[in-house]
C-alpha cells in the first residue's frame, strides 16, 4: 500500500514543505490577513505531518547494513569540496522526524490565542524552524547537515527576541551564542575528519581518500582514527552537542530560553530542539570516534548523573512552573545521556524510546503552562491553588502528564527509564542506583508543584472565574495523552523501529559488547 513511498523524494518533500508554505505566506499574503495567515500556515504543517506518516508504515524494520537507512536520495551539490545532497533516515531519525511534524503541529495550534501580534513573521519563523529541524535529521552528508543545524538557529532567535517575555533579548542572545559557540567547535571537528580522511592534515598520516563529507563513510573508517586524534574530536562534537542537550554545566541557557519563549516555542525547543544534542551523539560521536568515546566515557557518565541530581534539585525550589519544567528538561536528559553512555542495547533503547518520550511529556507540560499563562499571565506557583475544582479537565490532563513525566507504570516515561536503568546496572551497578535517586527527586518536585497548583482552597479570587479547556484546546492535547498511554501500554512497535539501527550503534561504538551479546543470544 505505501510502496509508492520508496518512488518518490519523500523526505525532501517533507522537509520542504514548510518552506514553500512560508515563501507562501512571505510573498503572497498580507500582514493584516492575520486569520487567513494563522490558517495557512496551520493547515501547512498539518499537510506535512500527514506526509511524513506513510515512512511509518513504509519503513522497513529489519534493514540492516546498507538498507539501515532508507528513502535515501543523494545528488550532486559542491563537487569542488565533495559535498552532496544526500538524505536518508534510520529508526531512530524517523521517530524523531514524526515527533517534529506532531508538535509542529500542536505548536501552531496552540499560538492562535498566544499570538496577536505580527503573525505574518512569527508563523513565517515557525515554518522555516521546522524545516531547518527536519534537514538535521534527514541529513546524511556532514556539510549539509552543519547548514541545517545553523539556519535552524535563526528562526528560534527571532521567536525568543521578538515573541519572548520580559527578558526576551537577554535569553535570545545568550541561547545564539552558546549554540554558536558549540557549532563553531563542532565545525572544526568535522574539518578534522574531512581533512584526515582526504590526505592528512599538520601531520597526521590520513587515509588519502576521495575528499567527502559523507557520514556513512565515516562511520566506515572511524575506527581507523588514531586514539588522539579521536579524543581531540571527540571533544570538539561533544561541546556542539552537549550545549544542545544541555548538559551539565552547558545548561545555564535553557532556563532563560524556555522562560522568555512563547509557548510554541519553549514545545519546540523542549520536544525537538534538545533532541538534536543526544542525536548528534548517536549519529556521529559513538559511531565514528568508538576509542574517544570509551575513553571519556567515566567523564560523560558523571556528567549525566551530576545532570540528572542537580536539575531535579534546582527544579524542585523553582517558584515559576516554567522554570521548573526547563530545569526537568535538565534532569531527564541527564537520563538520555546515561542511557546513551552505557554504551549497551538497553541503554541506548531506553535512551532513544526516553527522546521521545520527553518531546511528548514536557511538549504537553509546556502547553499546559502557557493555557493558564493566557488566561493569567502569571506562572507563579504560589498565584494558583484549588484547580481542580474550577478547571476539572484540566486538572485531569496535568494529572496524567504529571504522571508521565516521573515515570509511572502504563504510561511512556516509565518503559524509557525502566530500560535505561537496565543498561545502566549492567554498565555499573551505581550509575543505575545515582539514576534511581533522580527518579525520586523528579516526583518530589512534580507532585510538590501539582499539590500546590490544583488541591486545597482556591485563596485567590482572580482563578475563581477560569474557564476550563476549550474544544481547541483539548485537541492539541489530547494526541500527546493518547501517545503516552500506546507507548506505555505497547511500546513494542517502537522498540521493533529501532532494533537495527541500535543494534548498529553497539557494534559501532564497542565490537567486543556486541560480539558478547551475540553469543549469548545463540
Amino acid at each position: 500500500m505505501f510502496d509508492w513511498v520508496h518512488t518518490v523524494p519523500i523526505l525532501s518533500i517533507v522537509a520542504y514543505v514548510p518552506l514553500l508554505g512560508a515563501l507562501v505566506v512571505m510573498f503572497l499574503m498580507k500582514s493584516d490577513q492575520g486569520g487567513l495567515i494563522r490558517k495557512f500556515s496551520t493547515g501547512v504543517v498539518v499537510l506535512d505531518f500527514l506526509l511524513s506518516l506513510p515512512l511509518w508504515f513504509a519503513f522497513k524494520r529489519d534493514g540492516a547494513g546498507a538498507d539501515l537507512f532508507q528513502f535515501k536520495e543523494s545528488h550532486p551539490w559542491i563537487e569542488s569540496i565533495g559535498a552532496r545532497y544526500e538524505f536518508g533516515i534510520d529508526g531512530i531519525a524517523l521517530l524523531l522526524v514524526l515527533l517534529t511534524t506532531l508538535l509542529g503541529v500542536l505548536a501552531f495550534l496552540s499560538s492562535w490565542g498566544a499570538i496577536r501580534t505580527r503573525e505574518k513573521e512569527y508563523y513565517i519563523f515557525l515554518l522555516l524552524l521546522q524545516t531547518g529541524m527536519l534537514g538535521v535529521f534527514m541529513a546524511m552528508d556532514f556539510f549539509l547537515f552543519y547548514v541545517f543545524w545553523e539556519v535552524m538557529l535563526v528562526p528560534m532567535y527571532f521567536l525568543i527576541g521578538i515573541w519572548g517575555g520580559s527578558r526576551k533579548l537577554y535569553a535570545s542572545i545568550k541561547f545564539f551564542l552558546y549554540t554558536l559557540v558549540g557549532s563553531v567547535l563542532m565545525l572544526l571537528g568535522i574539518l578534522a575528519l574531512y581533512f584526515f580522511n582526504a590526505g592528512g592534515l599538520l601531520g597526521w598520516e590520513g587515509l588519502g581518500n576521495p575528499a567527502t563529507f559523507s557520514i556513512l563513510q565515516f562511520h566506515e573508517i572511524g575506527h581507523l582514527i588514531p586514539k588522539d586524534l579521536q579524543f581531540w574530536i571527540f571533544l570538539a562534537f561533544f561541546v556542539g552537542f552537549a550545549i544542545k542537550v544541555p548538559m551539565f554545566p552547558f545548561h545555564t541557557w535553557l532556563p532563560d530560553a524556555h522562560v522568555e519563549a512563547p509557548t510554541a516555542g519553549s514545545v519546540i525547543l523542549a520536544g525537538v530542539l534538545l533532541k538534536m544534542g543526544t542525536y548528534g551523539f548517536i549519529r556521529f560521536s559513538l559511531p565514528i570516534l568508538p576509542d574517544g568515546t570509551r575513553q571519556l566515557l567515566p567523564w560523560m557518565a558523571a556528567l549525566s548523573i551530576i545532570g540528572i541530581i542537580y536539575g531535579g534539585l534546582v527544579a524542585m525550589a523553582q517558584k515559576d512552573m516554567k522554570k521548573l519544567v526547563a530545569y526537568s528538561s535538565v534532569s531527564h536528559l541527564g537520563f538520555v545521556m546515561l542511557g546513551l553512555f552505557a554504551l549497551n542495547g538497553p541503554g541506548i533503547n531506553g535512551a532513544v524510546l526516553q527522546m521521545i518520550n520527553h518531546g511528548l511529556s514536557t511538549g504537553a507540560l509546556f502547553l499546559l503552562v502557557g493555557i493558564v499563562y493566557e488566561r493569567r499571565h502569571t506562572r507563579l506557583i504560589s498565584e494558583y491553588g484549588g484547580l481542580s475544582s474550577i478547571m476539572p479537565l484540566y486538572a485531569t490532563v496535568f494529572l496524567i502528564i504529571t504522571m508521565s513525566s516521573i515515570g509511572l507504570p502504563t504510561l511512556n516515561g516509565f518503559i524509557g527509564e525502566f530500560t535505561i536503568l537496565v543498561g545502566a546496572f549492567d554498565r555499573a551497578w551505581w550509575w543505575a542506583l545515582l539514576a534511581a535517586l533522580g527518579i525520586v527527586i523528579g516526583a518530589a518536585y512534580m507532585l510538590w508543584m501539582f499539590q500546590r497548583v490544583f488541591f486545597g482552597p482556591v485563596t485567590n479570587p482572580e482563578n475563581a472565574s477560569l474557564k476550563d479547556l476549550s474544544r481547541r484546546e483539548v485537541a492539541y492535547l489530547a494526541p500527546l495523552v493518547i501517545l503516552c498511554f500506546v507507548i506505555g501500554l505497547w511500546p513494542g512497535p517502537f522498540f521493533k523501529v529501532i532494533e537495527q539501527p541500535v543494534k548498529y550503534l553497539v557494534e559501532k561504538v564497542d565490537p567486543t559488547l556486541a560480539t558478547a551479546a551475540a553469543q549469548a543470544g545463540e
